[in-house]
């Protein structure tokens, strides 16, 4: 199942000593914005960067688009047929709704770099749990729930299976997935492991995350190459230029002159849209529910990598609205829920209460982003702290 992934909450403040590049018209900072004024009592924390926050917000709603109009399968069974039969000429607009995990995927990567930047590797793995697993958790019970009530439609997995579940290892384990999207989980850990072991672990800075970006890449070409599957498993080929992508991206931000980490951003661009089609189109056929044109699926690509790097240049920070910030803690807990229970959502507003489809698209979006916020108040914004302080009690904010 091609989804969308959950990653890190939300733009972290930049690491203390960072200079962000300034943007065309905007306030400069004065003097060095790591380090403390007369007055200060610490270095001040760089401008949240709210435009990533409605970026993985646009990613999210391209991949529910394309999980409720743009595929068949499942979601064929809640229409109670074809979505191509329902949305004739918006279906095969949908189907590009996929390639938002590629996006997702590059902003992982910036934001994973700036999260690491100047932090141990105790704090680094108490934040991804501790950002990572509650809603996880709570989505892995409420979907096997649901799915266990005797009138919805789809059939929950075993206990076993969902209890392999809560571990996030499913995937290589050859378990049932409660959750379709987790897959996308998966390449998630592994690219925090290789990041954690070879980045923060001895302490990040500009020459090693450089020196990881392109050690990674030419690997992951060679493991393409070679065609075995161990390799395969550890340096994510398909994936690997789009976290590598977000990486280049984040250190232009730091330095935008940096013709170094541009390099990088650009032969990441060049091998992902490259695996982007590789993976995503094929010649017409009938017996696929969609056809993908080539040229638009490399077009989405470079727009989702441009967007990331308008941000990281300081040309969206216009965009500072605060209920962007509400949109990015909403964005992992939608991601986690709405394939699933979206079918179940699909269903009743479709089958049973007979409304329009476009009605039932738009409605089911809605309601799987109010379940998002309940996830958000109800299950993240308690238990996050709390597994953060008790793998790092001297945990003082959250990263």
């Amino acid at each position: 199942m091609t989804s969308a992934p959950a990653f890190p909450k939300s733009p972290l403040p930049e690491a203390p000593g960072a200079r962000p590049p300034v943007a065309p018209g905007a306030d400069a900072p004065q003097g060095n914005p790591g380090a403390p004024g007369p007055r200060s009592r610490g270095p001040r924390p760089a401008p949240r960067l709210r435009a990533l926050d409605g970026l993985r917000l646009i990613a999210a709603l391209m991949v529910a688009f394309y999980h409720y109009g743009g595929r068949d399968g499942e979601v064929a069974e809640a229409w109670g047929t074809s979505p191509g039969e329902l949305f004739p000429a918006s279906s095969q607009l949908f189907a590009y709704g996929c390639l938002g995990v590629q996006i997702f995927f590059v902003i992982s990567g910036f934001v994973i770099c700036m999260s690491g930047w100047g932090r141990p590797l105790r704090s680094f793995f108490a934040s991804r749990v501790a950002r990572l697993f509650p809603a996880y958790w709570a989505a892995i019970i409420l979907v096997t729930a649901v799915f266990a009530l005797p009138w919805v439609a789809w059939e929950a997995v075993s206990p076993s299976d969902a209890l392999v579940n809560l571990t996030m290892l499913q995937q290589p384990l050859g378990v049932e997935r409660v959750l379709g999207v987790c897959w996308t989980l998966w390449a998630e850990l592994r690219f925090y492991a290789l990041f954690a072991l070879f980045v923060v672990l001895p302490g990040a800075n500009r020459s090693r995350v450089v020196l990881f970006c392109a050690v990674w890449l030419l690997s992951a070409v060679v493991a393409e190459g070679a065609n075995q599957p161990l390799l395969d498993i550890v340096l994510m080929p398909e994936y690997a230029p789009f976290f590598i992508g977000g990486i280049g991206l984040y250190l232009v931000h730091r330095d935008r002159r940096d013709m170094t980490a541009w390099g990088i951003v650009a032969v990441s661009w060049l091998i992902g849209q490259h695996y982007a089609v590789d993976r995503l189109w094929h010649p017409p056929n009938p017996d696929f529910f969609s056809y993908r044109m080539s040229y638009v699926i490399i077009a989405i690509v470079t727009v989702g990598f441009a967007a990331v790097a308008a941000i990281a240049l300081g040309y969206l920070r216009w965009a500072n609205w605060r209920w962007l910030t509400v949109a990015g803690a909403l964005t992992y807990p939608f991601y986690l829920v709405h394939e699933h229970l979206g079918w179940v959502a699909i269903r009743a507003l479709h089958g049973t209460l007979g409304l329009p489809p476009w009605a039932v698209l738009f409605g089911a979006v809605g309601v799987m982003l109010g379940l998002a916020w309940l996830l958000y108040r109800a299950v993240e914004t308690p238990l996050t702290p709390r597994i953060r302080r008790a793998l790092l009690p001297s945990a003082r904010a959250g990263g």
